[in-house]
């Protein structure tokens, strides 16, 4: 610290040395630019307040149905890039500008000094804004803080405009390539259903039921088979029996009408059956009880027309005693019924084998096309899948096509935002610059400051030695002592008399920039 103090001094003592020099640039300097401060030309600055009403009452009530554009981020951008080249030249056309613009060269520099002067400022609360130009013409200035306003408001409406057609463009190319997509998934999934309609149907799950079904519909095809296979071997060993045994002479007509009707037996026995299981869900009444009880009856019905036939021919056999006993067999009417039994029996089995034969070859089918089966069911996943992509996508666009439609519509109808102007432009009447009670003191100060640099660097340029340190410290030499020099009166007289002068150079300096600020002040008040 105590070398930067010494240095300070040395430096101070030699711009002393040299102080005239100073004195006499803060003179030539400070009335140069007092004097340019003075003939600044004045600006005026014309201003406008813009007030942006985002709300509106269609916002809550279409809410969720069309598309509700963040408007106060879109006036935000709009104020921070307004003032964009286009805009520049268009405002300077609306302000008659252009009109002293002859060449290229002019118009750039008109486009520059425009963008300059023109400013967006924001208001202190939200949407609340405030636009201004400064120029030396307050009618000019006026003029285009209009234009600009009008800009201001044509570039909110026209952007949002803008944006939704370009935003309805786009959803529409894309619906029609989502459509092509559709179609081309709709067409590849119809060419697999056709092409594998015989081995999965509609989808994995009915096919695994199809083979249950037919192993099912397998199992009781083979169970009536057995069923209808020991009926009729029942019939068999009783038709074997009838031909070895004849017909009694004197069979009571009761003992004949007793005697079974197994075909009429068996389906009256499975009627009762089913109607008792109808009873334990069902009233008597109901449709289906009714007609299983008369579906027995008529059973029943048709089994005593056999008895009854039995019996007539029974009595027709008793009166014909003379026939011989070998010719009894031939005429006995239980062997001609059970005859015609055996015939329907074998009819059946037969026919039920067949229904086994066809159920086994389905269900074999099946079981082959079973391998195959995985790679169907990923295919068809893969398609389906692709297919139900496509399809939302294009719902969703679908949809936000008419959100996108119904908000164009709202704007339309009630604006994006509602302008309102505040403050309209005036002509100014007092210049907002150049602020010249600020700038004449800087200008005094400015011609001090620039005095004190032309003494520094005269006494860097022609240094001197104020004491024996420095001499040391510069030329590395040993410095064996000093001669001083003691002044006389006039000496003293003399050096008091100039710091006098100096002093009072600079005071007259600082009092000329005092006294031309105090002018200006009252200049401004008058």
């Amino acid at each position: 610290m105590e070398d930067i103090l010494r240095q300070l001094s040395v430096t101070l003592r030699g711009m002393w040395l040299y102080r005239w020099w100073g004195l006499a640039a803060a003179w030539i300097v400070g009335p140069i630019i007092a004097a340019i401060v003075y003939l600044l030309p004045d600006r005026y600055e014309s201003s406008a307040r813009v007030y942006v009403d985002t709300q509106s009452i269609l916002k809550p009530l279409m809410s969720g149905l069309a598309v509700q554009p963040n408007v106060d981020q879109q006036i935000g951008i709009l104020s921070r890039t307004l003032i964009s080249r286009p805009n520049v030249e268009k405002l300077i056309r609306m302000a008659d500008l252009d009109l002293a613009a002859k060449t290229k060269e002019d118009r750039e520099t008109l486009v520059i000094n425009v963008t300059k002067a023109l400013q967006i400022r924001e208001a202190g609360r939200d949407n609340l804004y405030t636009l201004a130009y400064t120029d030396t013409d307050p009618e000019r200035a006026k003029r285009v803080v209009q234009s600009m306003v009008s800009i201001f408001v044509e570039s909110g409406l026209g952007d949002k405009r803008k944006d939704s057609d370009t935003a309805r463009r786009f959803i529409e190319e894309q619906i029609k390539a989502y459509e092509q997509k559709l179609i081309e998934a709709e067409n590849r999934l119809k060419e697999y259903k056709v092409r594998n309609m015989g081995t999965l149907g509609a989808g994995g799950q009915d096919y695994f039921r199809k083979m249950s079904e037919v192993s099912e519909q397998l199992n009781q095809a083979k169970l009536a088979l057995r069923e209808a296979e020991n009926s009729r071997d029942a019939l068999k060993r009783q038709l074997s029996g009838e031909e070895s045994v004849a017909l009694p002479e004197k069979m009571s007509s009761a003992s004949l009408a007793s005697m079974p009707v197994p075909e009429l037996d068996d389906r009256i026995e499975s009627m009762k059956k089913s109607l008792d299981g109808l009873l334990l869900k069902y009233t008597d009444k109901h449709p289906d009880v009714v007609g299983a009880r008369k579906v027995i009856e008529e059973l029943e019905a048709q089994k005593s027309a056999e008895l009854q036939a039995r019996r007539k021919a029974a009595a027709s056999a008793a009166s014909g005693a003379g026939a011989s006993v070998g010719s009894s067999s031939n005429v006995n009417p239980v062997f001609q019924q059970m005859r015609l039994s055996l015939a329907e029996a074998e009819a059946n089995v037969a026919s039920l084998r067949a229904r086994v034969a066809e159920y086994d070859s389905r269900l074999q089918a099946l079981g082959a096309a079973s391998r195959t089966l995985p790679q169907l069911e990923t295919e068809f996943t893969q398609l389906n899948r692709d297919y139900d992509i496509n399809k939302k996508n294009y719902d969703a666009l679908v949809a936000r096509r008419e959100s996108a439609t119904m908000a164009v519509e709202m704007g339309a109808t009630s604006g994006v935002a509602d302008f309102r102007l505040i403050d309209p432009p005036t002509v100014p009447s007092k210049p907002s610059a150049p602020n010249r009670l600020l700038l004449m003191p800087a200008a005094g100060l400015a011609a001090l400051l620039i005095g004190g640099i032309v003494s520094f660097l005269i006494s860097q340029i022609r240094p001197v030695f104020s004491d024996t340190q420095v001499l040391r410290e510069v030329t590395g030499l040993a410095v064996l002592g000093a001669v001083s020099m003691i002044g006389d009166t006039d000496r003293m007289r003399n050096q008091r008399r100039s710091k006098v002068f100096f002093l009072g150079g600079v005071g007259a300096l600082v009092g000329l920039f005092g006294a031309m600020t105090v002018w200006l002040l009252l200049a401004r008040m008058g």
